[in-house]
């Protein structure tokens, strides 16, 4: 499922590798919990200012007892898809180029599916309209049967309990996904619209500028 110079499996751990997190308590919280979160979102405190995980909203690909990981879903780089992966290029949801999925193998890719519950050949159903693609697999057989792609270069990886810490210390809000947010036509705008839908004050944060100074 993953495939590039190192491949992996979108399940093997990255053996402790350190997301790019800030330590300092933010004092509000939003949904702190040691449930597991596959097929949940991460998104981004204010706490977290710069780096890939600035404002960002990543899918939990996998949770459990060995650690979490997902990929960054709004992060594009603009870079064309057949230059690494001849052939999907056509078949990518728009905007139609190479997402960075977190900071972990960027030299490999890893490419998630929109599906509705069929079985297709080279696909692997992770959760709820989720699958996750064989990028060996011929694409347009791949295309034909799901309703949307998008190709990934790196994951983000937590080593055990390393994730449950950084939702204690306020590092991320986590919410619902929908199965849409995989393929957002606006990547930009993800991070606010997810939180524009949550209930109470957790809604506002969509309103907070890119520079808390600005009032």
């Amino acid at each position: 499922m993953v495939r590039g110079a190192a491949a992996a499996s979108a399940t093997a751990r990255d053996g402790g590798a350190r997301t790019e997190l800030l330590d300092a308590p933010l004092g509000h919280n939003g949904v702190v919990s040691a449930d597991r979160l596959t097929g949940r979102l991460l998104v981004a405190t204010p706490q977290i200012e710069e780096g890939i995980f600035h404002r960002s909203v990543v899918l939990v690909l996998q949770h459990d007892d060995g650690g979490a990981q997902g990929v960054v879903l709004n992060k594009p780089l603009g870079a064309d898809i057949d230059a690494v992966l001849p052939g999907w290029g056509e078949h990518a949801t728009e905007p139609d180029t190479l997402f960075q999925g977190g900071p972990v193998q960027l030299d490999s890719a890893l490419g998630l599916v929109a599906v509705d519950g069929r079985a297709v050949d080279g696909v692997q159903q992770i959760f709820a309209g989720i699958g996750l693609v064989d990028l060996d697999a011929p694409p347009a057989a791949v295309a034909a049967k799901v309703d949307a792609v998008r190709i990934f270069v790196g994951y983000a990886g937590w080593s055990p309990g390393q994730l449950e810490g950084e939702l204690r210390t306020g590092s991320w809000y986590a919410v619902s996904s929908r199965p849409e947010d995989a393929f957002s036509l606006d990547p930009a705008q993800l991070w606010a619209s997810v939180l524009r839908r949550q209930p109470g004050q957790l809604a506002w944060l969509a309103f907070l500028p890119e520079d808390p100074s600005v009032n």
